[in-house]
């Protein structure tokens, strides 16, 4: 009796384990490509353009935040300060 009661308590256990694995791998999210937008205007100057950069990622299947990650920098301006540490933050 004592045997049929601990194999009972394994299947019981296995089967809660087989039933919450689909959540478990579902918390494990694969790292998104990430795309960096580098302007040299500001976010309000550079809105239009941003729009459009959406609009093409979304029309080649691309979506934010779903399948890539886009990094935005804007330099406001100050070209030769500011490109080349962006463009090293973005490499990394």
């Amino acid at each position: 009796m004592r045997f049929n009661h601990i194999r009972r308590r394994e299947f019981i256990a296995f089967l809660g384990g087989t039933a919450a694995w689909p959540l478990a791998a579902c918390g494990q999210q694969q790292a998104l490509p990430v795309v960096a937008f580098i302007t040299n205007g500001s976010p309000d100057d550079s809105a239009p353009v941003a729009a459009a950069f959406r609009k093409g990622l979304n029309e080649t299947g691309y979506v934010e935040g779903q399948n890539v990650t886009v990094e935005y920098h804007y330099l406001e301006g100050q070209y030769d300060l500011r490109f080349n540490t962006r463009l090293n933050e973005s490499a990394i």
